[in-house]
């Protein structure tokens, strides 16, 4: 068994401990809380060490399945089970989860998923990213965020992984992502998102993507800690053996279409829908029914998400086929 601790700041965990705190650090001169578990092995078992998986939800706030998935996560893993150290953030974003916000951060109207690895002397997004990367994500050797649709989008459950050019981390990371479960595997670069940014420092990561609409049913949540508990297995942290080959699909293009306009989305397909290119996925209209948009599939592909509300604003995504 290591003799290591395992550290967040003045938080710690000695081998066979579990500590829960709520860590402060300072985000523009006000005090940002931020919940987490850290969670320290003492099973021995092949490499007494065992690694380090650091597992984050709550980026984006409304996201529910995931949170409830790393909540479920933290609460319950035994060290006594576990090779291995694990550290969970279930709310990254919980300015956010007050608030009940989608896609943003209410201290600066940005998107925390658009700006890792961060800036210590940026905007409050910037601030918290780069705490958050120093502290926390820089400490694994495997690295899961948990996503869903936000409030205002359904979708169908899938994981990306990012090709960053090393070759062993991408390796790693397309494996974490079979591993996982999900059938639909999407391979993407999403600028300053936790995962591209941890890819790129070395990191293998994945971001699992289950629930949305701001519903958490057991089975969306159960995507989520499945996965985790197949991944954790996988890596022998815990007990189990090596988890059974799940079939999927590989999709390398994650094509985003967004409204030009503000004004009444109508979507005409469903996600999950298997799509062809120039196919009418829908249209943006103004309060008349004058059709502003017509969204266009780019690609024979499958709708993995879908906005729902009728509300539009320019720029907003519309939907977005995997091909």
């Amino acid at each position: 068994m290591s003799n290591e601790v395992l550290k967040v700041g003045a938080l710690s965990a000695g081998p066979g401990e579990k500590r829960y705190d709520v860590k402060e650090f300072p985000v523009q001169g006000q005090s940002y809380r931020l919940p987490m578990w850290l969670i320290n092995g003492s099973r021995a078992g092949g490499n007494a060490d065992g690694p380090t998986l650091v597992v984050t939800g709550g980026v984006h706030a409304a996201e529910y399945a995931s949170i409830a998935a790393a909540l479920d996560l933290g609460r319950s893993l035994d060290p006594q089970d576990l090779r291995g150290r694990v550290i969970v953030v279930p709310v990254m974003n919980m300015p956010a989860f007050t608030a009940r916000s989608i896609y943003v951060c209410p201290l600066d109207g940005r998107n925390l998923n658009r700006v890792f690895p961060g800036d210590a002397r940026g905007t409050a997004s910037e601030q918290i990213a780069d705490w958050v990367f120093r502290n926390v994500i820089s400490q694994a050797d495997y690295y899961v965020d948990l996503h869903g649709g936000d409030l205002i989008e359904a979708l169908v459950p899938f994981t990306i992984f990012f090709r960053s050019g090393n070759d062993r981390v991408d390796r790693v990371s397309l494996e974490m992502a079979k591993i996982f479960g999900i059938h639909f595997l999407v391979c993407s670069e999403t600028p300053g998102s936790t995962f591209c940014a941890a890819s790129r420092a070395g990191i293998p990561s994945i971001l699992a993507e289950s629930g949305g609409q701001g519903i958490w049913t057991p089975e969306d949540v159960a995507m989520h800690t499945n996965g985790l508990k197949r991944l954790m297995r996988h890596l022998d942290m815990i007990p189990g053996g090596a988890p059974e080959p799940m079939s999927f699909t590989l999709l390398e293009r994650f094509l985003w279409l967004r409204s030009e306009h503000a004004g009444f989305w109508y979507p005409a397909v469903a996600v999950n829908e298997a799509v062809k290119a120039g196919q009418n996925l829908g249209c943006v209209k103004d309060c008349e029914g004058r059709v502003l948009q017509t969204a266009v599939s780019p690609s024979d592909g499958v709708v993995l998400f879908i906005v729902t509300s009728l509300a539009i604003n320019e720029a907003d995504p519309l939907l977005a086929v995997g091909a």
